[in-house]
């Protein structure tokens, strides 16, 4: 498998996914400089990764959907390409029309830096075939504009359609607002487009691959091959 991890100013995650992918599932991997427009069919897999992106100036993502290097990612998209937005990489591909729906400030307005627990909504997509339907997962998160929101018409398309692919739980699995620590709607944690081969989620499954940092369960999310 060859992949992708895409490097804005700013990005903080880019060398985690990097470390993920080469070092413990064996891909070749290559960073990809936002300021690049580049033919991006030979890759198996393209991260957006979490960090500042452009400091989230006007807000996170706004600038960065601009960048040269997401026209490369729209055209691999509409070809196919598998795209994994973790928590800023979330944010700027609902900024860039990738996914439907926004990222907004925490409720509370804090920035939310702990280990939650995430229920598997759909187990046969490309990232979660790996997973039970149901399966829940001990998964980092850190970000201060982590809050899904979207309209009412919207949320229903997404449910109808098995687009919501994660949702914030407690440890075994049940739904409340204790277990929602940003005030998504719907406790959505990540959301994948109508073909199911654009993914976005606010927790790191690049910093849960080894039980060395507490859990390995955001590995096989990331065997995409």
């Amino acid at each position: 498998m060859k992949a992708g991890v895409i490097v804005f100013p700013g990005s903080n995650c880019d060398r985690d996914a990097y470390y993920a992918l080469r070092d413990e599932l064996g891909y070749t991997v290559d960073y990809l400089w936002h300021d690049d427009a580049r033919d991006l069919r030979n890759y198996g897999l393209v991260i957006v990764p979490g960090g500042f992106s452009y400091g989230d100036y006007l807000r996170p993502g706004a600038i960065a959907r601009f960048a040269r290097i997401m026209d490369s990612l729209r055209d691999y998209a509409a070809r196919g390409g598998l795209v994994l937005g973790v928590c800023n990489g979330f944010q700027i591909l609902c900024e860039a029309g990738l996914l439907p729906g926004a990222l907004t400030r925490n409720i509370g307005l804090k920035f939310r830096c702990m280990p939650v627990h995430i229920r598997v909504e759909n187990a046969e997509t490309p990232y979660t075939r790996r997973y039970r339907q149901g399966e829940v997962l001990r998964i980092p998160i850190a970000h201060g504009d982590g809050r899904y929101v979207c309209d009412e018409a919207t949320l229903q398309q997404l449910r109808a359609n098995g687009q919501i692919v994660f949702r914030y739980c407690s440890p075994d699995g049940a739904l409340g607002e204790a277990w929602n620590p940003n005030g998504s709607i719907d406790h959505i944690a990540g959301v994948a487009n109508a073909q199911f081969n654009v993914l976005g989620m606010m927790p790191h499954p690049e910093r849960a691959c080894e039980l060395l940092l507490g859990s390995d369960d955001g590995r096989r999310l990331l065997q995409v091959g």
